[in-house]
């Protein structure tokens, strides 16, 4: 497979191509980005309604999946940096149909999250306004939600450098803030805050919904840290990939696990569940229990900015894979097409107009769609990093029996292979064999499983047609 940054043409003046135009830096802050967003700043809060302080063994679960995650994705990713990622990895191991089923179900993914981002950063936003002086304007939930979309779509269309400098500051701001957050949760639970530490007293009823808590618990985590694949996405756009993604991937995983991990330990040790799961969020919550409602008010401002900064880095990533789909014919031709600035523009706007379709849904049905946004794409990504792992399995053996063409020496390998490989396979399937304990979870994989497969349907179709069109063309040449 060829890079996307290959020169080409679908016809006279009309570019397909982008350009390496991202930073090592960029990349980085881009995967932290991605992945600390609502499943962060909301999720998290239900998480904890749903399993207890045992959510903290749902995160420990999914942060070591995630690092095994990123490893597989480093080498992959070394070997061919396309934007196309992990679509075009399961196509090179499993042919068109994978590589279809893989794109679609992860562009769908990230359209449903960038509404669920937007309308989660307006419902907020709406919340803390509400607490202003009488008087003032509060804009319906919906309407800021069609701002947020209107303006980052606008953001995207920028060159790539130049929107990589801007998720850079937007990330690395909210980065410093979950850092502060964590100075001053550590604080209060040492009792230097306002001297009444709230001691460890939520542990003793560790996991009053059982097993089944749990599994509810991890495909929220796992949605959670669903984001950090952008860096995949990213390496097709970035000078030197070989060498950034690896340092990325080092840094990604480890920072967003002591993030995700860290600051949970925090919610549960100071808040119960029904005090976590609050419309302005846990954090917001958690700094009003330690008599800082301003503080209060201004982390809720932060989630709001951390949300849209992951809606940013979301758009960026469904668009690009959307971009590569269209390139490889598993998507309308014209989605390819590049402005003369490299920016896929048409596959930005496809990639937002379920968040505007979503705003006026709100407008509709106020309060009830985002909670719905959150369940439909709560277990899609286990299909993804199910994908990743069978890719990795497959593409490394060929590598190392030298049964592919890609078989140099690459700068970043999947340590211990193929036994932590295995080992991520296993833990996937104990994520589904224990999320399939609870109703409601059980429901939601059945419901992705038959999504996929519909996917997949249709990628045969269009295998099919592809085929034929090829023999045809031959034909009459």
């Amino acid at each position: 497979m060829t890079p996307t940054s290959t020169t080409s043409t679908q016809a006279k003046g009309t570019s397909t191509t982008t350009v390496r135009g991202l930073k090592p830096r960029q990349l980085t802050m881009m995967g932290l980005g991605g992945a600390i967003g609502a499943g962060l700043f909301l999720g998290s809060g239900k998480g904890v309604a749903a399993a207890g302080p045992a959510i903290l063994i749902s995160y420990i679960v999914a942060g070591a999946l995630v690092i095994l995650i990123m490893w597989m994705i480093g080498e992959l990713s070394a070997v061919n940096p396309a934007s196309g990622a992990f679509s075009t990895h399961a196509e090179t191991a499993f042919g068109p149909v994978a590589g279809y089923t893989v794109g679609w179900l992860y562009w769908i993914q990230l359209a449903v999250v960038v509404a669920a981002e937007a309308g989660g950063a307006a419902a907020i936003l709406t919340g803390v306004l509400k607490a202003a002086p009488a008087g003032t304007t509060i804009p319906p939930t919906w309407l800021l939600a069609a701002i947020f979309m209107a303006v980052l779509t606008a953001v995207n269309m920028f060159a790539v450098a130049k929107y990589g400098e801007f998720e850079f500051w937007f990330a690395f701001i909210k980065v410093a803030v979950i850092l502060a957050f964590l100075l001053v949760g550590a604080l209060l639970l040492l009792g230097i805050l306002n001297g009444n530490s709230p001691g460890l007293t939520n542990f003793t009823d560790f996991a009053p919904k059982g097993i089944a808590g749990i599994g509810a618990g991890l495909l929220i985590v796992i949605f959670a840290f669903g984001g950090t694949e952008i860096v995949a996405i990213a390496a097709g756009e970035t000078k030197n990939p070989e060498k950034s993604v690896a340092t990325a991937i080092r840094t990604v995983a480890w920072r967003i696990c002591v993030f995700y991990v860290g600051s949970v330990f925090i919610i549960v040790a100071v808040l119960t569940p029904e005090a976590a799961n609050t419309p302005e969020g846990p954090f917001a919550a958690l700094l009003n229990v330690a008599r800082m409602p301003a503080a209060g008010t201004v982390m809720a401002l932060v989630a709001v900015f951390a949300l849209l900064s992951a809606l940013n880095a979301n758009i960026y990533g469904a668009s690009r894979m959307l971009h590569s789909l269209a390139s490889r014919r598993h998507a309308p031709a014209y989605l390819k097409n590049t402005a003369t600035n490299s920016v896929p523009r048409a596959a930005v706007l496809w990639t937002v107009a379920f968040g505007f379709i979503a705003a006026m849904l709100e407008a509709i049905f106020p309060g009830k769609v985002l909670d719905n946004l959150l369940a439909i794409v709560g277990s899609t990504i286990i299909v993804i990093w199910a994908s990743i792992a069978a890719s990795q399995i497959k593409l490394r053996r060929a590598r190392d029996l030298g049964t592919t063409p890609s078989t140099a020496p690459t700068t970043y390998r999947m340590p211990l292979f193929p036994y932590l490989s295995y080992a991520t396979v296993g833990i996937l399937v104990l994520i589904i064999i224990v999320s399939m304990i609870d109703s409601g979870t059980r429901t939601q994989l059945l419901l992705t499983f038959a999504a996929t497969a519909i996917i997949a349907l249709a990628g045969v179709a269009v295998t099919r047609r592809d085929t034929k069109t090829s023999a045809r063309q031959k034909e009459n040449a």
